[in-house]
């Protein structure tokens, strides 16, 4: 639920926007929203404090995209602001994602949410498979996620795929850059999940197959590497470049993309701000190709 509007159902418009996403909410095409939780972070906290810090620095970067030429000036964004979910209870802060992104789709909207720790896209792939049956997710990520429990809990951000995979099935989540994880998760992936580890590769071949086929987005943003963002909760070196990541997404965005997220933006560890700017920049990216 926004902060600034006391019903789930109500589509105010934020007071604060991230830059050029003004529009009204019947306008828009595409709405972008903040889900601040971090409640089961397993290393250092901090994602909750992402989105209204993208909000805040994206007025430091232009609206128009050199790399697309294309302006956020020239479509339609609606910015929901930050749903005010309940840290000590995780099961209801998802499922208040859920129906906040069932109505964005149900009025025939893209959700972009920005985590948030990447347990949050759990939310929101509930919702999207309830309206698209046949769903299928492509994640960029340095971790597997695939855990049944972590610590004996269900509910986690390493969990979060393994959730996602009881909601779409067998051979319908993608994953990629993925270089961490314990043993299992590797095991069990090779029977139920499609693993590209450590880069990028294999998007083209992915492309085809998912072709006109509904499919959610889902950025863990510590797929990139340390050197280049540093400001995420559980860094791991040998991760992608902006330029890697930014490439894969306008391949991705070729398809039937129905929602997308970018999560794991921890603002506190990179006092320079560079990988909150770096943040931005995707943010203006994705809604510029997902339109």
């Amino acid at each position: 639920m926004s902060k600034e509007n006391m019903k789930k159902t109500d589509m105010n418009k934020n007071t604060h926007t991230f830059i050029g996403c003004d529009s009204e909410y019947e306008d828009s095409k595409v709405v972008i929203f903040g889900a601040p939780f971090d409640s089961t972070t397993s290393y250092r906290p901090g994602a909750r404090f992402a989105s209204s810090a993208v909000r805040n620095e994206s007025y430091g970067i232009e609206t128009y995209s050199p790399y697309l030429d294309r302006d956020l000036s020239d479509i339609c964004v609606f910015d929901g602001g930050d749903l005010e979910l309940p840290f000590g209870n995780t099961e209801r802060a998802l499922k208040d994602i859920e129906e906040y992104v069932s109505k964005i789709m149900a009025d025939g909207k893209k959700p972009f949410m920005i985590g948030g720790e990447h347990l949050v896209t759990l939310g929101a792939v509930r919702a999207a498979v309830k309206r698209y049956p046949g769903l299928h997710i492509i994640h960029f990520d340095a971790h597997a996620d695939l855990r049944d429990d972590y610590l004996g809990e269900k509910l986690s951000h390493a969990t979060v795929m393994r959730r996602c995979w009881e909601l779409v099935g067998d051979g319908r989540i993608y994953q990629f850059g993925i270089r961490s994880g314990d043993r299992e998760e590797f095991r069990w992936a090779e029977g139920h999940v499609i693993m590209y580890k450590f880069d990028l590769s294999g998007i083209g071949e992915v492309i085809e197959k998912l072709h006109n086929k509904p499919v959610y987005l889902t950025i863990d943003l510590d797929v990139l590497d340390p050197s280049v963002f540093p400001g995420t909760g559980t860094p791991e070196a040998g991760g992608v470049s902006f330029r890697e990541l930014q490439s894969a997404i306008g391949k991705v965005s070729r398809l039937n993309i129905i929602g997308a997220d970018m999560n794991e933006l921890s603002p506190i560890y990179d006092q320079s701000g560079a990988s909150t700017a770096l943040a931005c920049k995707l943010v203006r990216e994705i809604l510029l190709q997902i339109y």
